[in-house]
């Protein structure tokens, strides 16, 4: 047999539980690509610790990354994963959406809402494999693509955060309103930001107020920092 028959192509699923927003690029993201020991998944399948070690320093050396894709259709990538870490919890992956792809966006928008999950693609080689009380315990895999995707096999793994822009209706409105009056908008400014964004705050100010509105953007970040502090 073949080295290429020896190979298998296997998918894990680890949810993405909860997401916390930050105040940095809109699509960043960090969760579990993967956890270590427990209960077996729904395929049976035990990580064991350490099991990625050979496969992300083979990424690093070949100066490649794994694929972040939408539903495991390598023809659907959706952004990119910028860092792996293998901590004794599991592999911690940090990518960032590409907001310009339309799944991207979707993506952005069911993970808000905690109805996305991650899942790994990866080549597994059977001598890495052991059989214990059952279940398979994957000693080492090769990572090929974490893909973001509705089902989770794997409960377990927890999700760091998801980083989105500006988003107004994450403080209390009123609270907010407050605050950017507060920072120098009048009411009517303050109320076409709170319902239409930037672009309806920006549209109809001369060039004279849309300077004033520039600087007063560059406050928007410490005011909600205040208000999730």
């Amino acid at each position: 047999m073949s080295a290429a028959e020896h190979l298998q192509t296997k998918f894990q699923t680890v949810p993405l539980r909860k997401f916390v927003a930050d105040d940095t690029a809109a699509g960043t993201f960090s969760g579990y690509a993967s956890t270590y020991g427990g209960e077996p998944d729904n395929h049976g399948d035990i990580i064991a610790p350490g099991a990625f070690a050979d496969s992300l320093a083979e990424h690093e050396r070949k100066g490649t990354r794994p694929a972040m894709l939408w539903q495991h259709d390598q023809t659907r990538p959706i952004g990119a994963w910028e860092s792996f870490e293998d901590s004794e919890q599991g592999l911690l992956a940090h990518g960032r959406l590409t907001l310009d792809v339309p799944e991207a966006k979707s993506a952005h928008a069911l993970m808000r809402d905690e109805a996305l999950a991650l899942s790994i693609g990866y080549m597994l080689d059977p001598a890495d494999v052991e059989l214990v009380n059952g279940a398979r315990l994957l000693k080492r895999v090769h990572l090929m693509e974490v893909s973001l995707v509705a089902m989770p096999a794997n409960t377990s793994a927890r999700i760091v955060g998801l980083k989105a822009a500006f988003n107004p209706d994450a403080p209390n409105p009123r609270e907010f309103e407050k605050a950017l009056r507060d920072a120098g908008l009048s009411a009517n400014q303050s109320k076409r930001l709170l319902s239409g964004g930037w672009r309806a705050l920006a549209r109809d100010e001369s060039e004279e107020d849309a300077e004033k509105v520039a600087v007063l953007a560059k406050q928007l970040q410490r005011i909600t920092d205040c208000l999730k502090g």
